[in-house]
């Protein structure tokens, strides 16, 4: 495969953002912008020790303005592509080994999702029972829609103000 090169940030007519390569590790690209602090605190990311490069609004053809988050010496498994997959459904994630692109996914928004947000309805019953959270995930009109498994209400992501 090829080095890592996204289109949005190629060198050219004086106009190029420069990216720190990474050696290796994961490069996210194609997040919504405003998402990438989401994704960040989503995977805790904040607490490791391992070296991350954030681009927060940059120009993208196809976006328009994007997120773009670097992680070297890092791996996701599956739990965590599905959290990442929520703020960023239509994102990428490349692995790179010795500077280049070994595997490029492409997310997709997981049927369902658990322990990672408390139901908004204060009468649900996850809130006075100990069970773990758990919401079914869809997409409508571009937004991300969670229907409680316990109470059926359904919410827009955006009000899952904190994670």
């Amino acid at each position: 495969m090829s080095d890592y090169d996204s289109t949005d940030l190629k060198p050219g007519n004086g106009k190029s953002l420069q990216v720190e390569a990474i050696k290796d590790g994961v490069v996210i690209d194609h997040i919504p912008a405003t998402q990438g602090v989401k994704i960040i605190k989503s995977l805790n990311l904040f607490a490791s020790k391992v070296r991350i490069a954030v681009g927060f609004n940059l120009p993208s053809k196809m976006m328009g303005l994007k997120d773009l988050i670097k992680i070297e010496h890092r791996q996701f498994n599956e739990q965590e592509v599905n959290r990442l997959a929520i703020f960023a459904p239509n994102a990428t994630i490349n692995v790179i080994a010795d500077y280049k692109v070994v595997q490029k996914t492409k997310m997709s928004l997981p049927s369902s999702i658990h322990g990672l947000f408390i139901c908004p309805n204060s009468n649900c019953i996850s809130h006075n029972e100990p069970v773990t959270s758990s919401f079914h995930l869809s997409e409508r009109q571009g937004q991300t829609i969670l229907q409680c498994h316990y109470c059926e209400k359904s919410f827009k992501l955006d009000i899952f103000a904190e994670i």
